[in-house]
């Protein structure tokens, strides 16, 4: 996926995504963007890397979650029920020339560290399948934990359901409580394995204990799925005693330290959803060549979710001796919704 400030295919490209992810409200947004050179200009302010269309809108959706009135609220499912009708595009391009500055300051500031703890989900069965083949505790490092709700996988509720028949699996009277449709089979759930040590790495981590950063979290779920923004809500109140153990920097340059200090007993596994898309291709290189060269110590497992030429497989790769095993487990919705078992 090209997210570069020079892609004159970005908003077809995200256009797709709105179709495919049954975003209306969004869909509509981007195609007015993409035909209008003042809107334009203003989403590329974004930092290299990031994804244009999902600043903007992130920072309107800021904007008004934190108050600003304008009659574009009533077409935000997030901010109560929707109840207008036309063509929301005009009052969009309004609000973003009324809020100009705002939203600027929020584009060219912010990244999109969005906690999608419907991930969770996709996590719960693929750690499953790696806590039967390996030995306890897990040891776990994420990349781009964002705030860390994921990084408490194992602390949620989950029904995984397939041919409306449902699977309970997680934490007893555990919240959120996050539902997934399964086809192709159904992973091997138990009970949560057990886990040593977390530590995630987040270049940009998101401060819990700070309104603004809950509200960019807020914003970054998109208005047309105010499931998600529910869902987010109960893991935001379901954490907020938790402080996940986060390192500020560079994931490449803090995971080879980070890997030669965790315990030996148990197994080491680095996790990621959703993060190393926005890496260079050298990077994603570099970060292989990491993890093969720790699997001569020790193995290494890599339990991950990345989007790889329209879709999003769940992999489990195994590094060791030099070499590298990768297996495909799922394929998935990138939100959590729903996957395709292989495994």
């Amino acid at each position: 996926m090209d997210l570069s400030h020079h892609s004159d295919a970005f908003w077809d490209i995200f256009i797709g995504e709105c179709i495919r992810l049954k975003a209306p409200l969004y869909r509509r947004l981007t195609e007015g963007v993409r035909d209008d050179a003042e809107l334009r200009a203003m989403a590329a302010q974004a930092k290299p890397g990031q994804p244009m269309a999902n600043m903007l809108f992130a920072a309107v959706h800021y904007l008004l979650l934190r108050g600003a009135q304008h009659p574009l609220r009533s077409h935000y499912a997030t901010l109560g029920p929707v109840e207008a009708f036309g063509d929301p595009f005009p009052l969009f391009r309004d609000f973003c020339l009324s809020h100009g500055e705002e939203i600027s300051a929020l584009i060219v500031s912010r990244v999109t560290n969005t906690n999608e703890v419907g991930r969770s989900a996709l996590l719960y069965a693929g750690f499953s399948v790696l806590a039967s083949r390996a030995e306890a505790p897990l040891h776990l490092i994420e990349i781009g934990p964002s705030a860390g709700l994921n990084m408490f996988w194992d602390r949620y509720a989950y029904r995984f359901f397939q041919d409306g028949v449902a699977l309970r699996a997680g934490g007893e009277d555990a919240t959120p409580v996050i539902d997934m449709e399964v086809s192709g089979g159904m992973p091997p759930l138990g009970p949560p394995p057990d886990i040593g040590v977390r530590l995630g790495l987040e270049r940009d981590p998101v401060d819990l204990s700070l309104e603004t950063d809950r509200d960019w979290l807020r914003a970054l779920i998109w208005p047309d799925h105010p499931g998600r923004f529910r869902r987010l809500e109960a893991a935001l109140a379901a954490t907020r005693n938790v402080h996940p153990d986060i390192r500020k920097g560079d994931a490449l340059d803090l995971i080879g330290g980070a890997m030669a200090n965790m315990p030996r007993s148990g197994t080491l596994c680095v996790f990621h959803t959703m993060a190393t898309y926005q890496f260079s291709r050298e990077d994603r290189e570099a970060l292989d060549a990491l993890l093969t060269i720790a699997g001569l110590r020790r193995p290494v497992w890599r339990l991950s979710m990345e989007w790889h030429e329209g879709d999003y497989p769940l992999m489990l790769t195994r590094y060791r001796d030099g070499f590298m095993e990768p297996q495909c487990l799922a394929h998935c919705d990138p939100h959590g919704r729903s996957m395709v078992w292989r495994s």
